[in-house]
């Protein structure tokens, strides 16, 4: 697979893009619907793609060889989904052709998040957890 076929799996649902927290004792992972600063809501994709991982040191770069280890990645994300070997959903860009179904599917964060930059101080993050 080529690079750009790679990337072409992104679907956009920026669900990647949503800051987790992590219990320092139990090890449990929550989701909040607080974005990155980064995220561009308009296109629900990073608007520095390129330098993310440089500008967001714990922005991880998701690659053929690291997926089966980012047990943090969403459950719709077709990157796992191949992975674990389990097809694309039919909202997939890939199989409908529209950028759109992403966002019609309610999988999409932009819809429903708001960016870090709203946030009055990093403690905040608590009220915002989804999951």
């Amino acid at each position: 697979m080529s690079r750009k076929e790679w990337e072409s799996l992104c679907d956009g649902c920026a669900r990647c893009c949503l800051i987790k927290l992590e219990d320092d004792e139990s090890g449990e992972l929550y989701t909040t619907a607080v974005a990155c600063r980064y995220l561009e809501f308009n296109s629900c994709r990073c608007s520095v793609y390129t330098e993310r991982t440089r500008l967001v040191p714990d922005c991880v770069q998701i690659t053929r060889e690291n997926i089966d280890g980012l047990y943090f990645m969403p459950q719709s994300c077709a990157y796992r989904l191949l992975a674990e070997g389990r097809p694309l959903p039919e909202w997939h860009p890939l199989l409908s052709g529209d950028d759109e179904t992403v966002r019609q599917s309610g999988i999409a964060v932009c819809s429903f998040a708001i960016s870090e930059e709203e946030l009055t101080s990093a403690e905040d993050l608590e009220a915002y957890i989804i999951g």
